[in-house]
């Protein structure tokens, strides 16, 4: 797992995110910085329901998880096919889109006439430049990492399904190249694929663009127009200052993936999809490390996925099809099997894996601190998971994953509920944390925190980047 996993991970993550998050203000007039933008449902969308944004990007998505070529009239038939099944039962389906797919289903159903009746609605009202296919787009770039020529070919065709017009895929190519330059590298450059657009519209964009960087979200109103909503989403993203790492006050750079995606929302209007496709970008520049645990925990739609399932399908596109090389084997070691209340809290379980084959009958919420095989999933408890890898420099914002845990951990005590957090054998990622929340909950400096966890896990030893994070977000009031 290396920090661009991470990054890949993140793209449908952050969809997801921003599209959940915008969803109970759809439709409605920008947000002023008094009133609050949360995940808290409402429209007929469920706390972390994501809508048709991220539903048809899943779509895309499982099929370039199957390694094939989104290029390839097959692999766009299978498209149009789930699409075209999803919006029997889905809650919301854009006008344009369900008319396109509805008239390729009396057609005979395949992306031929899919694209014929797209073309056909172009041509009877020059107007098919709705965000309904750059909503959708993110999983084209992660299709085609190693391959930026392809991208470009795939992200225009995938667009010209439902929407016909050159506005409609000069916005997939762009947003598509800034993600896979973003997943690549860790960087935010949005005219990365410019290049790819025709000589005569570059220059239109190119001072579209400058005007989303010299203007707020909300000025871009009209953002159910694809050129608007891609406006609005780098507004956001690039107006929405940066934070400085200060580990010490809580404040960290990866907060900007939180803080772009409220600013999107703010921007009113088609607030859901503004947001998804800003986080697609945010996602693929931060990482999956950055999705605040409790977005995470309330993240679900169809087609009956969770967090945990938009990022194994994420992986499973960027690795063309082929099985997940993991072992899973650790759950065999027999030393595995630690489990001890924390020495702070009787309501917090510190485990290693094992654990999960056994939980504890009043446990409410399992965080696992390394990854879970499907075998392994707590039947009785909901189960949060961490990006967190017990190797030194393989970690992407640590200091945001130890404090955001530990934060979540607090409010599900808060709730009142019973927390078990594990790992593999406890040794170094458990004690981590549970060090880290001993220290705050007591208000003690973190060696006697982690002095105090290491005498119910005897085994504890974090390594040495732990140690050094556990100091950088938790110093010694003393010192």
């Amino acid at each position: 797992m290396t920090a661009r996993d991470d990054r890949a991970e993140g793209v449908l993550l952050a969809t997801a995110a921003g599209d959940a998050l915008g969803a109970p203000y759809e439709f409605q007039l920008a947000r002023g910085p008094e009133l609050e933008v949360a995940m808290i449902g409402g429209g007929g969308w469920e706390p972390g329901e994501w809508t048709d944004d991220t539903s048809m990007a899943i779509a895309i998505a499982e099929v370039a998880a199957t390694g094939a070529d989104l290029r390839d009239e097959a692999a766009q038939d299978a498209i149009v096919r789930r699409w075209h099944g999803w919006i029997r039962d889905a809650k919301d389906v854009g006008i344009q889109t369900r008319s396109v797919l509805t008239a390729a289903g009396r057609a005979g159903l395949s992306a031929a006439h899919a694209r014929d009746e797209s073309a056909k609605l172009h041509q009877r009202t020059g107007r098919t430049a709705g965000n309904g296919s750059l909503m959708r787009t993110a999983p084209v770039a992660l299709a085609y990492l190693n391959d930026e020529d392809a991208l470009v070919e795939a992200a225009r065709m995938i667009s010209e399904l439902t929407h016909f017009d050159w506005e409609a895929g000069d916005a997939c190519v762009l947003w598509c190249a800034a993600i896979r330059h973003a997943v690549l590298t860790g960087e935010r450059e949005i005219r990365i694929g410019l290049r790819h657009i025709e000589s005569s519209r570059r220059d239109v964009w190119s001072k579209r663009l400058d005007a989303a960087e010299s203007s707020r979200p909300a000025d871009f109103a009209n953002n159910g127009w694809v050129v608007a909503a891609l406006q609005a989403a780098w507004s956001a993203i690039a107006t929405t200052p940066v934070p400085v790492d200060d580990p010490a006050s809580g404040v960290l750079r990866a907060d900007h993936l939180r803080l772009a995606l409220d600013a999107a929302v703010r921007a009113g209007d088609d607030t859901d999809t503004v947001a998804a496709i800003a986080g697609g970008l945010l996602g693929a520049t931060y990482g999956a490390s950055a999705v605040p645990a409790e977005w995470r925990r309330e993240l679900h739609g169809w087609p009956d996925l969770r967090a945990r399932g938009l990022v194994n399908l994420a992986s499973a596109i960027t690795r063309g099809g082929k099985p997940d090389p993991f072992d899973f084997g650790y759950h065999n070691i027999p030393d595995s099997y630690p489990l001890t209340r924390h020495p702070h809290d009787d309501g917090v379980w510190l485990a290693g894996v094992r654990a999960l084959r056994s939980l504890p009958q009043d446990v409410d919420v399992v965080v696992s601190l390394c990854r879970v095989g499907d075998q392994d999933l707590p039947a009785d408890a909901e189960l949060v998971e961490v990006r967190l890898i017990d190797q030194v420099g393989e970690n992407n914002n640590l200091d945001f994953v130890l404090l955001d845990t530990v934060r979540a951990v607090e409010q599900m005590r808060r709730n009142g509920k019973i927390v078990l957090i594990h790992c593999v054998q406890a040794v170094s990622r458990t004690p981590t944390v549970g060090a880290l929340y001993g220290a705050r909950r007591r208000g003690i400096n973190v060696d006697d925190a982690l002095r105090d966890v290491a005498a119910v896990l005897p085994n504890a030893w974090p390594n040495p980047e732990f140690r050094d994070a556990l100091q950088r977000v938790h110093p010694d009031a003393r010192s």
